[in-house]
C-alpha cells in the first residue's frame, strides 16, 4: 500500500491479550490459589472474555470480510483468511470449557490447569500466527478506507463496556501506543478515560489476589 496504516490498536489488543494470559497462567498453577474460586468472581477472567469476544467479532466482522475483497483471485492469501477464521472459532469453545468447569460445585483445579493451558497455547499461537502473517498481509493489501471501517467496528465493539475496556487496553502499554489510542477518543470520553475510569481500573484487584486456599 502506498500509505503505511496504523495497526496500534491490533498489537495492543494483542499485548493485553498476551498479559491476562500469565495471569490466567498464575492463578491455575499457583499453589496458594483455588483457581476454581478465583475464577468464579474474577473481574480480570470477564474482561478478558469481554476484550475478547468484541476483538474477534470486530474481524470476523469488518476486517476478514474487507481483505477477501482484495484478494480475489488469490487463493493461497484466501486460505490464511480461512484458517484466522478456523482459529478464532477453536478458541471459543475452550472459554466454554472453562466457564463450565469453574461453575461445577467442586471444580478440579488439574482440569481447570490443563484448560488454561490449552486457552494459553491456542490464543497465543493464533496471536503469533496473526502477526507473522495476516497483519503483513493486512498492511500490503488493505486499503485506508477499508482499515478505517474495521477501526470504527472494533471501537464499537469496545465502546460496549469501554470504562473498564480502555483501561485495560492501555495497562502496560509503552507512551507511544497510550497516546495514539487516546488520541482517537473525543474530549468528553478522554476526560472521563483519565479521570475517572483508569482510576476505577487501577483500583480493581483483577484476578483476586487476595483470595487464597
Amino acid at each position: 500500500m502506498s500509505v503505511a496504516l496504523d495497526l496500534t490498536v491490533m498489537y495492543a489488543m494483542h499485548d493485553a491479550l498476551r498479559r491476562e494470559l500469565a495471569h490466567l497462567d498464575r492463578v491455575t498453577t499457583a499453589a496458594d490459589l483455588d483457581p476454581g474460586q478465583v475464577l468464579a468472581t474474577a473481574a480480570g477472567w470477564t474482561l478478558f472474555k469481554k476484550a475478547l469476544r468484541a476483538h474477534h467479532r470486530a474481524e470476523d466482522d469488518a476486517l476478514w470480510p474487507s481483505l477477501r475483497e482484495s484478494l480475489t483471485g488469490r487463493p493461497q492469501d484466501l486460505a490464511l483468511l480461512e484458517v484466522m477464521e478456523a482459529e478464532h472459532a477453536a478458541i471459543n469453545p475452550v472459554i466454554r470449557a472453562i466457564d463450565d468447569a469453574v461453575s461445577d460445585r467442586d471444580p478440579d483445579p488439574l482440569r481447570l490447569g490443563q484448560l488454561s493451558d490449552a486457552l494459553t497455547r491456542g490464543l497465543a499461537g493464533h496471536l503469533k500466527h496473526e502477526e507473522e502473517a495476516a497483519l503483513p498481509l493486512i498492511q500490503r493489501e488493505l486499503t485506508a478506507r477499508q482499515w478505517e471501517h474495521f477501526s470504527r467496528v472494533h471501537a464499537q465493539r469496545v465502546d460496549e463496556d469501554a470504562p473498564l475496556l480502555l483501561p485495560w487496553l492501555l495497562d502496560g502499554a509503552d507512551e507511544l501506543t497510550a497516546d495514539r489510542l487516546l488520541a482517537r477518543l473525543s474530549a468528553p470520553e478522554y476526560a472521563a478515560c483519565t479521570t475517572r475510569w483508569i482510576p476505577a481500573y487501577a483500583a480493581l484487584d483483577r484476578w483476586n489476589a487476595r483470595v487464597t486456599t
